[in-house]
């Protein structure tokens, strides 16, 4: 009889600990966490890559655990990886990532580096979504996918959830489909992970020990900032260099944190010698590691108009192009979306993304598209930056659920490429190590 007792004490126990993880990272928790088994030993810790990833592991290891040292190798001249902001005046375009959804782990971050006054929910009239199809703008909702046909569709998901199917497997609809890839990972269907994109869909790990709709309503009431709206995105005033600028600054002061940057890492053996540790104490979070991968690289560009050029286009967030003839995959109505000043009063942002594979090289091509799109004489039109995001293709993230390594793999280029994941990726990893001793 003691021992049913003690065993139900056992499992009640392991319940609320996961309960716990699901309410502090939501549907992260499906992802695999490619974490060596050794590394909450280690009291010297080195991370390869100096993105967004690197450096949350980084932070939230060091806060955790002020006894270990924790060393940051950054190929680069600055910390940040892609995560950058253009400026010209007073008109702000961000390079990378612009804006995040709801997220706890996000929330914290941005609590915790002193950011709060200066996070910002995003603009609720300009939510609105469009795909270009055939020419014609349509606007995106629930609607759009009953268009496939509710059994079409249902017999899409069930089929995805043999697992290792693509996205256009997942939803039978190729133009809806390309639309909803290109806008994440900038690649068609085909070529996409549906466990990999949307694990929540495919069923993808482990699900949620409670019931969704309490999952919902505690995730809700973990927000530290304020209570996003269904659909809702936030970003900072500043733009998201704010972000890794302020992270950087942190580190900076931290006792226990050195960063070295302009450091090429061969492999993981070559770092853990040259840094005299064991392999199981490096954590890469830089892409395209275990093996060669293929991947999509995209110019960025920027856009503005004065208010009356462009008042036949309506306010929204932005539009997703997926015919493959034209060198713009995307359009974000930049200035439309946030609540922050992003251009001249009276004027219009916008933001193009523009794939290598369908673009021939000039900026006059990007530009005729625009003005076809948007309207002639732009304002201001510049090239702001250039992007590589690596391929996933299907089968990739049972692949790395799967994966026996000798080191931690975490970051954008290992299991999930949202600024969300990585920050509660990060979260998940200092959990690991224990707590200091006598503490």
């Amino acid at each position: 009889m003691w021992g049913f007792r003690l065993n139900i004490s056992i499992h009640d126990k392991n319940m609320r600990t996961k309960e716990a993880d699901w309410i502090r990272y939501g549907d992260e928790m499906r992802r695999p966490l490619l974490v060596h088994k050794d590394l909450g030993k280690s009291l010297r810790v080195v991370i390869v890559g100096g993105g967004l990833s690197g450096m949350c592991c980084a932070y939230r290891m060091a806060q955790k655990r002020p006894d270990i040292e924790v060393v940051v190798l950054e190929r680069g001249k600055r910390l940040g990886g892609v995560i950058d902001t253009w400026r010209e005046g007073e008109w702000v375009c961000d390079v990378a990532v612009n804006a995040t959804r709801p997220h706890p782990a996000f929330w914290r971050l941005v609590d915790d580096l002193g950011l709060s006054k200066g996070f910002k929910s995003s603009n609720p009239k300009a939510n609105a979504r469009w795909v270009l199809l055939d020419g014609k703008a349509h606007q995106l909702s629930a609607l759009s996918l009953l268009k496939i046909g509710p059994l079409r569709l249902w017999r899409g998901i069930v089929k995805s959830r043999l697992g290792g199917q693509s996205v256009a497997k997942a939803i039978p609809h190729p133009q809806i489909a390309d639309a909803f890839c290109l806008g994440i990972v900038n690649d068609v269907a085909a070529n996409v992970d549906a466990d990999f994109l949307v694990p929540s869909l495919t069923k993808f790990g482990a699900g949620p020990t409670l019931s969704m709709w309490r999952l919902r309503r505690e995730i809700k009431a973990s927000y530290p900032l304020f209570v996003p709206k269904r659909g809702s995105i936030a970003s900072l005033e500043a733009g998201m260099q704010m972000l890794v600028q302020t992270l950087a600054e942190k580190l900076n002061e931290m006792n226990n944190v050195t960063v070295r940057l302009n450091v090429e890492a061969k492999d993981v053996a070559t770092v853990a010698k040259q840094n005299d540790v064991t392999p199981s104490a490096v954590i890469w979070s830089a892409p395209g590691h275990l093996e060669k991968k293929e991947s999509t690289e995209l110019s960025i560009f920027a856009i503005g108009f004065h208010r009356d050029q462009v008042s036949h286009l309506p306010l929204g967030y932005g539009t997703l192009i997926p015919d493959p003839t034209l060198p713009i995959s995307g359009v974000l109505n930049e200035s439309d979306i946030h609540c922050s000043k992003r251009c001249p009063k009276n004027h219009r942002l916008f933001r193009l993304m523009v794939p290598h594979q369908r673009w021939d090289g000039t900026e006059e091509s990007v530009l005729s598209c625009a003005e076809q799109l948007l309207a002639p004489s732009p304002v201001i039109f510049s090239m702001v930056g250039t992007r590589q995001i690596p391929r996933f293709p299907p089968g990739y993230m049972s692949k790395m659920s799967e994966a026996a390594l000798d080191h931690t793999y975490v970051g954008w280029g290992a299991t999930g490429v949202a600024i969300t994941h990585v920050v509660a990726e990060a979260e998940r990893l200092a959990d690991c190590f224990d707590k200091r001793p006598g503490s």
